[in-house]
């Protein structure tokens, strides 16, 4: 599975975005699905996620209340709102079927202040 991540860039703080994370060759049907972030100099973070076989989402404390996970067919969203300049990172999808685990090449998100 590759994944392609998208809709970062450059915005101020209480602003929005929806970032995007596109599969090639196949649907999500029976993956978990999930947003990372990683920030210059820490660790990368867990966002949001969709269970497997569920439409369930659960979120890392950093997102609950701002950020909403969804799925498509082939299409994993993260809505973000209320942005604020400590959300700054490169903001990266993940898709898990068993022992399998693909990375999209992440998207830049900056907030201003």
């Amino acid at each position: 599975v590759q994944l392609q991540a998208s809709g970062g860039g450059l915005v101020q703080a209480g602003g929005s975005l929806r970032l995007s994370c596109a599969a090639s060759g196949r649907t999500f049907g029976d993956y978990a699905t999930g947003w990372f972030r990683q920030a210059p100099g820490k660790e990368r973070e867990f966002v949001a996620g969709i269970r497997r076989m569920s439409d369930s989402p659960f979120y890392g404390d950093s997102a609950k209340g701002r950020f909403t996970i969804s799925q498509g067919a082939d299409t994993v969203y993260l809505l973000m709102n209320n942005l604020k300049p400590e959300d700054t990172a490169v903001y990266l999808c993940n898709a898990r079927h068993g022992a399998s685990n693909y990375w999209g090449q992440g998207t830049l998100v900056t907030v201003s202040s």
